[in-house]
């Protein structure tokens, strides 16, 4: 029986994974550009690839907030750049009838770390047969996952990915305890590390999360270096003016440049950690 996430930790090329693109789908082009210009990348680097983008972002700060299309007008993009570029597509769901329609069109199915305990949601995503990834919650120790692990393997799914991204250290802040990269590998799950996400300001604009991109960088060759199994990044070709997170948004044209020197690293620390 395949297993999508552990196949793609043993990949030939022994490199870390990459989940990668905007946080939420602004139009067609924009996604489909992202999608087009990382596959290269990815491709020249020998970095498995895998394209993300809410359709729904429902864990907005703001009513004002940009959610993105919607699901239906979303999954058709999200089917769009599969099918047209011939790569695997993610994307999150937050309502637990949601899982049977997502799972149509996407190859992985995510929870976003808000809803990481919430039961139904984990059961129902499990149960469409798809690879799932569940963002550990900002308010979770790394052992705490171990109860979400047994939620989503009671489905007999066992396609799951954990991800780390930071963990609430008083107002409007993260912090990442890199000794959780350990802890997480130890519940024998691939554990991916969410770079973007884990410099997020949240709610640090008052009507908006902000964030601190200057340390994605640092962060993600650090969780590289530790073992992590995957990174997850976001990037658009002008964060200033992305919709959706683009303080915490790595410039497009930037992400060759780091990719190179994560997979260098990853080369002088080795895979199997």
């Amino acid at each position: 029986m395949t297993n999508f996430f552990f196949d793609l930790t043993r990949n030939d090329t022994n490199c870390f994974f990459l989940i990668a693109g905007p946080c939420v789908i602004e139009d067609l082009d924009t996604s489909f550009g992202i999608a087009k210009h990382l596959k290269q990348i990815t491709s020249d680097l020998g970095i498995p690839y895998i394209f993300k983008a809410s359709y729904d972002k429902a864990n907005r700060t703001s009513i004002q907030s940009f959610r993105g299309p919607g699901p239906e007008r979303g999954l058709e993009i999200l089917k769009q750049i599969k099918t047209e570029l011939g790569i695997p597509v993610i994307s999150d769901i937050h309502l637990p009838d949601q899982a049977e329609k997502a799972a149509q069109v996407l190859d992985i199915i995510q929870i976003p770390a808000f809803l990481c305990r919430q039961t139904d949601l984990i059961l129902a995503a499990c149960k469409t047969g798809k690879p799932v990834n569940i963002k550990k919650g900002q308010f979770l120790a790394p052992a705490d996952c171990q109860n979400i692990v047994e939620k989503a393997k009671s489905t007999g799914n066992q396609d799951i990915a954990i991800t780390e991204r930071g963990t609430c250290f008083g107002y409007n802040n993260l912090v990442v305890d890199f000794r959780s990269i350990h802890t997480l590998r130890e519940l024998g799950m691939p554990v991916i590390f969410d770079a973007t996400h884990s410099v997020q300001l949240p709610g640090g604009s008052g009507n908006a999360s902000a964030g601190e991109r200057q340390f994605v960088a640092p962060l993600a060759k650090a969780a590289v270096a530790c073992g992590a199994h995957g990174l997850f990044l976001e990037t658009h070709p002008d964060p200033d003016k992305a919709l959706c997170d683009g303080p915490n948004s790595i410039p497009l044209d930037q992400m060759k440049n780091l990719l190179t020197h994560l997979v260098n690293i990853r080369k002088v620390a080795g895979h199997s950690l």
